[in-house]
């Protein structure tokens, strides 16, 4: 589950609904700290159960390096919805979304980053699109492994689907809430919340991308696409060492955050910003306004 201990928000940060040929999508747009110059801009995809706040922490940094940061709630999480009539949640038509949102942006070739489930999106993004240059500067897959999850939370996953026809998500929630104590009672409130705003069937057809993941490292690996992986640790969804040989044979770079578990945007975030700026502001063809 997508992890937060706090919401405090950039003050220049702007919710927004991007229109777009796919739909309308909520995100937060913030721009560079003190209207400096863009140096970039990067399009942050949360993971399953997740949202664009779970990127909050890191926003500051990142804010102030430079960036242009778009965080975006995809089709079926929380303040989005279905984004559009009959909406689909195959795994290609969330891609398809990816690519109309960045064309939404009108900032040219942006820096793409997915944590958890959002970085197979990127990934799928990329191989689609054959790493299509005018749409991707980087691409980034924070705490993402190279197939399906581990076992552990292959048996939460399917222990969700098993129950999520059948039963309210507000009566689900205690099941998937997390247990952690330091949780504050406003971001308990809000991580309540934005639980039963997800579409359940987006929730299930998402459960089910992860069972089925395939590796597709090598499709990856032949985009001309410049790549970052970064591992935070301990994670017990996709195990760190595996993350660490896809970045290998991705022929990637490769960042492993210690402590920063599964969500190294929430418990280190200073620390992924870092790696990020470091990655981002380095490649050729950054993203600018």
């Amino acid at each position: 589950m997508s992890q937060l201990l706090s919401l405090e928000t950039p003050r220049h940060a702007r919710p927004v609904r991007l229109r777009t040929e796919r739909g309308v999508f909520a995100a937060l747009d913030v721009p560079p700290a003190g209207h400096a110059p863009v140096r970039g801009t990067a399009l942050l995809v949360p993971g399953f159960m997740g949202s664009k706040e779970d990127f909050l922490p890191m926003l500051p940094a990142l804010s102030a390096g430079g960036l242009r940061v778009v965080a975006v709630d995809c089709r079926g999480q929380y303040e989005t919805g279905d984004a559009s009539p009959a909406p689909s949640y195959a795994q290609g038509d969330l891609v398809r979304d990816l690519v109309a949102v960045t064309r939404s942006l009108g900032a040219g070739p942006v820096h793409l980053l997915g944590h958890s489930y959002g970085g197979g999106l990127v990934r799928a993004a990329v191989i689609a699109t054959q790493g299509d240059p005018s749409l991707w500067a980087s691409a980034t897959l924070m705490n993402f492994g190279p197939a399906s999850v581990s076992s552990w939370q292959r048996e939460r996953l399917n222990m969700l689907l098993s129950v999520i026809e059948s039963m309210p998500l507000a009566e689900i929630w205690p099941f998937v809430r997390s247990k952690d104590a330091s949780v504050p009672e406003d971001v308990e409130r809000f991580l309540e919340k934005r639980w039963v705003s997800n579409s359940p069937r987006q929730l299930a057809a998402v459960a089910q991308h992860m069972l089925d993941e395939a590796d597709t490292t090598s499709d990856l690996a032949r985009s001309a696409v410049p790549l970052l992986v970064v591992s935070g640790t301990p994670d017990e969804t996709w195990d760190p060492d595996g993350v660490e040989r896809m970045a290998r044979q991705l022929g990637s770079a490769f960042v492993r955050i210690e402590g920063g578990g599964h969500s190294p945007n929430v418990h280190m975030p200073d620390e992924a910003a870092s790696a990020l700026l470091a990655f981002w502001l380095t490649r050729q063809g950054a993203a600018a306004a």
